[in-house]
């Protein structure tokens, strides 16, 4: 009986120590700690200087790294759209991040701003670059009720449209006109249904004219 209370007893030692070890070597030891930060999905911004935004110091056990607080700080980088942060053991820490891409360029003033698709300012420049179509506004603003409206058809644009886009004017959210590099024009009327105006507005541009309505699309006028 003795005996078996003594091997019960070493059993439960043992097999604390066990937990015990695998608990230091994951929880606080660099034996499994991060070695590489990867970065992917960049293409303009430095994989260095994402690495300084995560902010993990080689040798960090990985199991203990903050995964919301990484994705928080990669996120907050004006230049990202979305970070999605995963461990890959035993030593790898992956960042993937989504680069917000320019889309438009709005004067404002003496300068022009490059704003991404929804309306984040990328950088301020004097001239604009020419193969972004310009998005012109009274006052430019993410708040701004036509900004928004001239934001919402630019994500609702069919990539062969968007191509062919030059100007989006939008003096209020309910009148919105499209000028294309053809000097075609397009009468888009308010944001809604944008989607549903997108795909109606390629098929019209296989036909003749120089003037598309769509602001009703279940009944497109060409001229």
């Amino acid at each position: 009986m003795r005996r078996a209370v003594r091997r019960s007893a070493l059993a439960i030692l043992l097999a604390g120590g066990v937990v015990g070890v695998a608990t230091w070597v994951v929880f606080f030891s660099p034996v499994l700690g991060v070695r590489e930060v990867e970065i992917t999905g960049n293409n303009r911004i430095p994989a260095e200087q994402v690495r300084q935004v995560v902010g993990v110091r080689t040798g960090t056990p990985l199991a203990t790294v903050d995964i919301a607080g990484v994705e928080q700080r990669v996120r907050a980088m004006r230049e990202v759209e979305s970070a999605t942060v995963e461990r890959g053991w035993p030593g790898t820490l992956h960042v993937s991040v989504v680069e917000r891409v320019p889309a438009a360029a709005v004067p404002m003033g003496v300068t022009t701003a490059i704003v991404d698709r929804y309306g984040v300012v990328l950088q301020e420049v004097a001239v604009a670059p020419p193969r972004l179509p310009v998005l012109r506004v009274q006052r430019a603003a993410v708040d701004d009720p036509a900004t928004r409206a001239g934001l919402t058809v630019l994500r609702a644009l069919p990539e062969s449209v968007l191509q062919r886009l030059r100007e989006l004017r939008v003096p209020s959210p309910r009148s919105i006109t499209l000028k294309l590099t053809d000097g075609r024009t397009v009468v888009w009327g308010d944001a809604e249904r944008s989607a549903q105006k997108g795909r109606v507005l390629l098929a019209a541009l296989a036909k003749p004219g120089t003037s598309y309505d769509v602001s009703s699309p279940q009944v497109v006028t060409v001229k």
